[in-house]
């Protein structure tokens, strides 16, 4: 008899208050269990969205097949483990390579090699996923580049308007007094003393110091 961690999930609170989904999810994993002979351990339960992995029933779960407590994780439903395929594929690697997956309405089954099939069919697809997700970032900056859009955080004395590189005329200020003064062979201390008393502020509305003159007039 494999021992298992039930596992079920519903987005919100409203969802939860009203039990409706939870013991459906519940219901189906007993019956599973009792059907395919698994030693259902206990069920973790989350009320969260399924964004993240970062969730504390899921991660109570992980922990008890990672520790050997364990031999699997059952759930009603694939989208109740995570919605996020590149958060399977990791799932799988770090945890489902020798322990067992089951989910109830996609029939998986790990234990078998069907099971174990479907499994890595998934993981590879959540690797071309990654890849894809590459390929098309490279693409986009490249042709962002190209038609002369700008890419990144912009340098001091610019910013980014409607997807252009313009010039911003109070930083133009900044850089134009920061040169005066260096010519005239002033420190940087100096320097930043003189724009904090002229009124200027860094981008994050702070007193410009020593440092800040230095790297904006690099």
């Amino acid at each position: 008899m494999t021992s298992v961690i039930g596992y079920i999930r519903v987005s919100t609170e409203q969802q939860a208050e009203s039990g409706c989904s939870l013991e459906a999810q519940r219901n189906k994993l007993i019956q599973y269990a009792n059907l395919y002979d698994l030693e259902l351990l206990r069920i973790e339960v989350d009320t969260v969205s399924g964004k993240t992995i970062e969730r504390e029933g899921l991660q109570n779960a992980l922990n008890s097949i990672s520790t050997g407590e364990a031999e699997g994780l059952v759930v009603a439903k694939l989208d109740r483990l995570t919605r996020s395929v590149r958060d399977l594929g990791d799932l799988i690697d770090q945890y489902f390579q020798n322990a067992a997956l089951l989910s109830v309405s996609e029939q998986i089954d790990t234990r078998s090699a069907g099971g174990r099939l479907v499994l890595n069919v998934l993981a590879s697809v959540s690797q071309w996923e990654r890849e894809v997700i590459g390929e098309r970032t490279s693409t986009a900056l490249r042709h962002k580049i190209a038609v002369g859009e700008h890419v990144g955080r912009p340098k001091y004395g610019f910013k980014v308007v409607n997807s252009e590189l313009i010039q911003d005329e109070t930083e133009q200020q900044v850089l134009s007094i920061v040169r005066r003064y260096r010519r005239k062979g002033l420190t940087l201390k100096a320097i930043a003393k003189e724009l904090t008393t002229q009124g200027f502020r860094t981008r994050k509305g702070t007193e410009f110091n020593h440092n800040q003159v230095n790297r904006i007039a690099a």
